[in-house]
């Protein structure tokens, strides 16, 4: 159990997050579900200009970055829904 934590957290420190780097995007018509899965996958299958696409660079090692993409990707999977649904948030943090 412990080597497999090491190794999604090495996962997310070589090559970063796609879920989080898609999460601030602004890309217009970029997907919003699942987009750090998606955009793993993308990238793994060939795909070309994945900042086009996606508004976000892919990481350096998207095979690793997946299983931790797709993790993170079902956890925010309901405020993805309302995002892509256009219900708007007016979050603010601090006091």
């Amino acid at each position: 159990m412990r080597r497999l934590l090491l190794l999604w957290l090495a996962a997310f420190a070589l090559g970063g997050c796609a879920t989080a780097r898609t999460l601030d995007a602004n890309q217009p018509g970029a997907p919003v579900v699942y987009a750090g899965t998606r955009l793993d996958l993308y990238v793994i299958n060939g795909g070309c200009c994945p900042r086009d696409r996606f508004g976000a660079e892919a990481p350096a090692y998207p095979r690793l970055d997946l299983p931790g993409s797709l993790l993170l990707d079902t956890l925010l999977l309901p405020l993805s829904l309302l995002t892509a649904a256009g219900v708007g948030f007016n979050a603010t943090g601090g006091l």
